[in-house]
């Protein structure tokens, strides 16, 4: 994968995409947020903000600096990551907007017996929205329609949005330019993951807008990248378990030596979920049960 690192997020600045599309990126940098979440403006008299980001009141109040002078009609939130949704709470306050689009947070599976999340605290547990968007569902706001497409995966409750009339895809976290997304169970699935990278492949917007990181041209053949790099690390992953049976930390320590090691714990993760995904297709089998701590062996 060739992943775009030149992006400036002209921190405190609505930068303009699009006319009636603008881009806030929240000041919350880091290793998995990148240069922090992108905040989108849709609209010019009337607007719907969509995914305001963390609890950061700096960055709610460079939100309404930035919409001033127009109506908010609906705050839109794509999933419950932390540094996503908690940000549409403190803007209902200041604003009384409705919060629309993804449900709850909720696992893509059940917690195994004697399982612990490792990512529970990434979740928004306090999310509910007022209007639940689903699949194909169409949110008519005063100035523009907004389609949702569930795209689960990185998260159970994942949702992408289409702006109609343009030919952009607001991505969120399922599809970004700066870096693979994590899929970590139980709370992500790569089998999830895969099926939406599917149905965006079958989509025509050729430039998305994602969560984290700059635009993405040429999006489709883009998403056909991340889809053949998902599926060359599952024959990686297989190529490991095909002689011996090995632990995810002795996989990771081969397939990820190039990476800096702080990272490895969520390339645990990511290994954890093609392994699931593999035990469920019959193509590797766990001892004694699947789990972080596992040992893997292939099948075939």
């Amino acid at each position: 994968m060739k992943h775009n690192l030149d992006f400036d997020p002209d921190h405190g600045t609505a930068v303009e995409l699009l006319p009636g599309l603008r881009r806030l990126t929240a000041r919350n940098p880091g290793p998995f947020t990148f240069r922090g979440t992108n905040t989108y403006l849709i609209g010019t008299r009337r607007t719907v903000v969509v995914d305001p980001g963390p609890a950061l009141e700096n960055h709610i109040d460079t939100i309404l600096s930035a919409i001033q002078g127009s109506v908010l009609d609906a705050i839109l939130v794509s999933h419950t990551h932390m540094d996503h949704s908690p940000g549409a709470r403190l803007l209902q306050r200041r604003t009384g907007a409705p919060i629309v689009g993804c449900g709850p947070h909720r696992a893509a599976r059940a917690l195994m017996e004697n399982e612990v999340n490792p990512l529970d605290s990434s979740g928004d547990k306090d999310h509910k929205p007022d209007q639940l968007l689903r699949d194909g569902d169409v949110y008519d706001a005063s100035e523009v329609s907004i389609e949702t497409i569930a795209t689960p995966g990185h998260t159970a409750n994942h949702l992408c949005f289409a702006i109609s009339g343009e030919d952009v895809l607001l991505s969120a976290d399922h599809v970004m330019g700066w870096s693979t997304s994590i899929v970590a169970p139980p709370d992500g699935s790569m089998r999830d993951y895969m099926a939406s990278l599917e149905t965006l492949l079958a989509r025509p917007e050729q430039t998305y807008y994602p969560g984290h990181g700059g635009h993405i041209d040429n999006a489709p053949a883009y998403v056909a990248d991340l889809k053949q790099h998902r599926l060359q690390r599952e024959q990686s992953i297989l190529s490991e378990i095909s002689a011996v049976d090995r632990s995810i930390p002795e996989i990771v320590a081969t397939l990820y030596a190039s990476v800096d090691p702080s990272l490895h714990p969520a390339a645990s993760l990511s290994v954890f979920a093609h392994l699931e995904d593999l035990a469920e297709r019959g193509l590797a089998t766990a001892r004694p049960d699947i789990s972080l701590s596992a040992r893997f062996k292939a099948t075939r």
